[in-house]
């Protein structure tokens, strides 16, 4: 029996039509249409699919052909997971018999981590209305770097926090 037999024979198990097999397991219909005509092989994801829809197949089955299609009764062992211990509440875990006593005596260290420290704010420079109009001052060429001498500035734009711009365009 081939593969695609396998999957022919699936679908009849899960009492499904094609299109709701389909739907169940979550691919295209045509896919299955495909898939059981023969004109395409099934993928590892397809078959995924199948097998954590339909946990009782057997991957050997459904893979090469051998063995049983479902897995019997007597073969399903069920790990039964520890539980996990319920939590001592706090003053359990308390074996101070001066607790709350020696109150003085405790130093709270209040250490602030370090994401939450601010930093101090540099000052305000001075705001600049969008009505004033800003003082132009001569370049300094010797303090720039000029990579290409043929390159000239043709606009400068500040954009301001609320939202205003100026160009100046020497």
């Amino acid at each position: 029996m081939n593969l695609n037999e396998r999957i022919t024979k699936i679908i009849e198990y899960s009492e499904l039509s094609a299109s709701e097999f389909a739907d169940e397991i979550d691919v295209q219909r045509s896919n299955i249409s495909h898939i059981t005509s023969g004109r395409n092989k099934p993928s590892l994801d397809f078959l995924i699919k199948i097998k954590s829809r339909f946990p009782e197949l057997q991957w050997d089955w459904l893979i090469s052909g051998s063995g049983e299609m479902v897995k019997k009764q007597e073969e399903e062992i069920v790990i039964e997971k520890p539980k996990p211990a319920s939590l001592p509440d706090l003053f359990s875990l308390i074996n101070d018999e001066n607790f709350g006593v020696t109150e003085s005596e405790d130093k709270i260290i209040n250490d602030i981590p370090r994401e939450s420290k601010i930093h101090e704010q540099s000052p305000k420079k001075e705001e600049i209305s969008a009505s004033q109009r800003l003082a132009i001052s001569e370049p300094k060429l010797e303090s720039q770097v000029i990579e290409n001498q043929e390159s000239k500035i043709k606009r400068i734009v500040w954009f301001y926090e609320n939202g205003k711009f100026e160009s100046f365009e020497p």
